[in-house]
């Protein structure tokens, strides 16, 4: 069997940026149900933090190459994969391996991608604003005039959810880095300082949020839950990443996930929880996937680029995600677009 020769992002083991490095090895020829994408572009965002830390629910163990999407040219095809000629662009939700110039997918799970968009901003659609997209219109089924709250608003899931309210008609209020709370500001959102809690007040003041989408987990879960709305409203959970985010000690989510959905057990209370992710094989990802590209390719949404890392910068990127000044996605550019 054939091989080509790659270079990837690699976390060798658990712990700090200094786990992570450039290496050069070997990638074996697709399998028959497999293409082989060359990868010009890969997302960056705290699912890489989470997995650098072993933290990520159910994520393989270390060694691994993160990279959770990617869009890339069609280098090989599979024997029993006829549908992407050499040469298409195409995108993915890869889960591992996105920060590699080669890397080797299932045929099933590709995306074509509109040759005449930006494809900075078409790769922060595949994970960051897909997830957005289901929370928005699925889970919290979002109208006009409803109160909002986002926790996050400048990250790139927040700044989507935050462009996809406003496009809906909500009122839209939100917590994030007061550097940050004049870019928001401009977005149409009313940001506040997570850590001083005066959101909590300033939002049961005016009658509290109809829907709360929370990334943080733990102990935000109950503050979320308290700033509903009296009459009813529901809190989204996701990511959970708090924790990994800010260095402080890992702790599984999931006893307090369990706590959140079991505040569905009162029937006869108006307020609701839920915990929402995505995945590749959800029916309901390629469709939104498509929707937002349709959106994007028309220029009903534009997704703001925070930083953009070479694939040999990915150990800095490490180092200083979350930090400083900038609203939306943290993009890697893997290779050039040549054949």
């Amino acid at each position: 069997m054939s091989t080509t020769t790659i270079r990837k992002s690699y976390i060798e083991s658990f712990g700090d940026p200094s786990h992570v490095s450039i290496i050069t090895t070997e990638l074996p020829s697709p399998a028959a149900s497999e293409v082989q994408l060359k990868v010009l572009y890969s997302g960056f965002g705290g699912s890489d933090i989470a997995m650098r830390l072993g933290g990520y629910p159910n994520q393989k163990p270390a060694p691994l190459t993160t990279g959770y999407s990617c869009i890339g040219l069609i280098a090989q095809n599979g024997a029993k994969n006829p549908n992407f000629p050499i040469g298409t662009l195409v995108g993915c939700l890869c889960v591992y391996e996105g920060q590699s110039t080669y890397i080797n997918l299932p045929e099933k799970h590709l995306i074509p991608i509109p040759s005449d968009i930006d494809l900075q901003q078409a790769v922060a659609l595949i994970l960051d604003w897909t997830t957005a997209y289901g929370m928005v219109y699925r889970s919290g089924k979002v109208t006009k005039g409803q109160r909002v709250f986002i926790h996050g608003l400048s990250g790139s899931v927040g700044y989507a959810l935050l462009t996809l309210c406003k496009r809906l008609g909500a009122e839209v209020y939100g917590t994030a880095s007061e550097y940050n709370h004049a870019a928001v500001r401009t977005a149409g959102a009313h940001p506040f300082v997570y850590t001083n809690k005066d959101w909590i007040m300033a939002m049961n003041a005016i009658g509290g949020a109809h829907v709360v989408f929370d990334p943080l987990g733990f102990e935000s879960y109950d503050e979320s839950w308290d700033i509903l709305a009296r009459g009813g409203g529901k809190v989204i959970g996701y990511g959970g990443n708090y924790n990994a985010l800010n260095g402080g000690k890992m702790r599984s989510p999931w006893p307090y996930v369990a706590k959140l959905l079991a505040k569905n057990a009162n029937v006869f209370c108006p307020k609701s929880t839920a915990f929402f992710y995505v995945d590749r094989d959800q029916r309901t990802f390629q469709p939104e996937l498509k929707a937002l590209l349709e959106m994007l390719r028309k220029g009903e949404i534009e997704v703001p680029i925070r930083k953009l890392w070479t694939l040999d910068e990915v150990p800095e990127a490490h180092c200083m995600f979350n930090k400083g000044p900038g609203v939306g996605a943290v993009v890697i550019r893997v290779a050039d677009d040549d054949m």
